[in-house]
This record gives C-alpha cells, structure tokens and sequence, in this order.
C-alpha cells in the first residue's frame, strides 16, 4: 500500500526540510563485497546470481524502515512492501523496466523474477508496482568497474544499486556495488548500515 503522509510528524522531518529543494540530494556510497559464497550457491543451485543479489538487496532492506519511504515531487509517501526493479533486454535489443516482488521466500522470488523478467524480454514492455516501494538495480556485466554514479532526472528518487562483472581472485571473488539514496530518505548512518547488513546476507545465503 502506497500512502502520502505528513513529512513534519514523520522521522525525516529534518532531512524534509533540509533536502527536499536541493538540486542534487542524491548520495552515491560505493562498498567492495566478498561475494565468494554468492557465486558458489548460484552454480550449485542453479538459481541466477542476478536474482541471488536481488534477494539478498530485499532481505537486507526488508527490517530497515527508512526503505519503505520516498521523497517524491515535494511530497513524502510510505509503503509497507518492497519490491526490486531490474532492467531487462528485450527481444528488440532495446530494455525495459520490470518489477519484482520482494518475497522471503527465495523459490517464489526466483519464479517471479523469472517469470516477469521473460515476460518483458518477450513483450518490450515495462511493468511496474505502484503500491510497492521500488528498490532500483542495474548490472553492467560487460566489463569490471570500480563505481558507478546514476545521473539525477528528479524523476527516480528510490535507491539504486549497480555493480557491473565480478572479480575472481585466488581466495575470493569480489564485486564493488554503488548505492544511490536520496537524502531525505535516510541518512549515511541508515545507508552504510544497509551495505553492511548486505554483506552478512550476502555470505550466509542459503540457496
């Protein structure tokens, strides 16, 4: 459920009321991940890294109330559940926008994701949750990079995470992922707890 509450009576008053007119009041943070354990749970389990991550992005943010806030057009909404966006490549070799509804459940995420992801390959179209608080990802796979800084339209203000092609090293394999937050939606504090509480999902997923 998507509803518009009062910012001053909510816990973002003061970030209301500093940020909301900035002309830039996105934050970028960018964390380095032990991904090691990621990657072998996708290859043993054959469930997709791409939907692994995604799960974990929802399981980490899932207990985090700030999440479930957006500061949009001078107004501030509240959600109560979350779903993750991820770009597909359509059978056009154009992309399209697809949501996914975050579930505890990894089997019925991995469905889902599977499922509405094929749709939108298939039919060029975009579908969106609009009673759902969206979580934006997107993967550049083709080459490795160290960060990576969304462009700000005002028109997408919900966090974003982005990491392009993971890197194998001897011991470990490690994947820099960059989160984009709006500052009235939470703070660094809020954010680099998000990236840490990542990581731990990260390496205990079970798959």
């Amino acid at each position: 459920m998507k509803q518009e509450i009062n910012p001053q009576e909510s816990i973002r008053a003061n970030a209301f009321n500093m940020w909301m007119s900035s002309p830039v009041p996105m934050v970028t943070l960018v964390k380095t991940f032990d991904i090691t354990r990621l990657v072998k749970v996708s290859k043993k389990s054959g469930v997709k890294f791409n939907v692994l991550m995604c799960w974990c992005i929802g399981r980490a943010a899932k207990d985090i109330k700030e999440f479930y806030l957006l500061p949009k057009q001078g107004k501030l909404f509240q959600f109560d559940r979350l779903a993750i966006n991820v770009i597909v490549e359509n059978s056009k070799g154009d992309i399209n926008s697809c949501d996914i509804p975050y579930s505890d459940d990894l089997q019925q995420f991995n469905s889902d994701y599977l499922r509405l992801t094929a749709q939108a390959a298939s039919e060029c179209k975009s579908t969106f949750l609009e009673d759902h608080m969206i979580i934006g990802t997107s993967t550049l796979v083709q080459t490795e990079i160290d960060c990576i800084v969304n462009q700000y339209s005002g028109k997408f203000n919900n966090p974003f995470l982005a990491w392009a092609r993971y890197r194998k090293g001897w011991f470990k394999t490690t994947l820099p992922v960059s989160l984009q937050f709006h500052h009235v939606q939470m703070d660094g504090g809020q954010a680099a707890c998000f990236l840490e509480k990542l990581q731990k999902e990260i390496l205990r997923c079970i798959g």
